[in-house]
């Protein structure tokens, strides 16, 4: 059976399966980028155009703009007629990213905390269902991180601007390599759980200043632990 690396699911050890060839770059950019942010390939790792192309069966065009995509992103950085490789976590572009999505999430919690419409809350109720049976079950921290994204993508589009999700998360390669250094710490998986769990039920309370509190709390955790984290990788810095 193929082996499905698609950034939904933890990379596996074996070969990974050959891309389809349609959108082969598009599909190429979100198994690399998963990589990436997964710390499978870790800042400052090499990337050969040469050696992906074997790996994932196609040639080195997908690979090139795959490539370029991620550099947009600042995921990557290209040396002309050189080499590219993974680059090092970016804390003043993390802090602007968080900047933007908190600015947006504290928006979107009001207006849902405001609104009558409680269409969303099946959909949430359930994605917190699985996050918490994610941690009690057989502690599957990559499932978590599915799950949490989920979770507030769930309220862009209860918001009606789903399409700024996909903006936040160009924005959020760097911010995110933090979460993945520091969602392992003994208790962080269980206090985003609890604290999903508080935004959820203050804003189907519509209780708006309470839900704006919850994700300040949320948003603003990680960078409150930027410094630790470096003091623990400073290889990833």
């Amino acid at each position: 059976m193929p082996v499905d690396l698609s950034p939904a699911h933890p990379r596996r050890s074996g070969a990974p399966s050959p891309l389809r060839r349609t959108s082969a770059s598009l599909q190429l950019h979100d198994l690399l980028r998963g990589r990436i942010i997964s710390l499978d390939l870790a800042p400052g790792a090499p990337l050969s155009r040469v050696e992906l192309a074997e790996e994932y069966g196609v040639s080195q065009t997908p690979v090139r703009d795959a490539l370029r995509k991620l550099e947009q992103e600042g995921l990557v950085f290209v040396y002309p007629q050189s080499r590219t490789e993974v680059t090092r976590i970016d804390l003043d572009q993390a802090r602007e990213t968080q900047f933007l999505r908190l600015s947006l999430e504290l928006e979107i919690a009001r207006r849902l905390a405001t609104s009558p419409d409680r269409g969303f809350v099946p959909v949430v109720a359930r994605i917190l269902r699985q996050q918490k049976a994610a941690l009690e079950l057989d502690a599957d921290l990559a499932r978590f991180k599915v799950l949490d994204l989920e979770f507030h993508q769930a309220f862009f589009t209860a918001a009606g601007v789903a399409n700024l999700w996909p903006v936040v998360q160009e924005r959020s390669g760097h911010i995110d390599r933090l979460r993945t250094l520091n969602l392992p710490d003994p208790g962080k998986a269980l206090d985003i759980l609890a604290v999903h769990s508080r935004i959820f039920d203050a804003i189907t309370a519509g209780e708006a200043g309470a839900a704006e509190a919850a994700v300040r709390e949320h948003l603003s955790g990680t960078l409150a632990a930027a410094e630790a984290i470096r003091e623990k990788y400073p290889e990833y810095f």
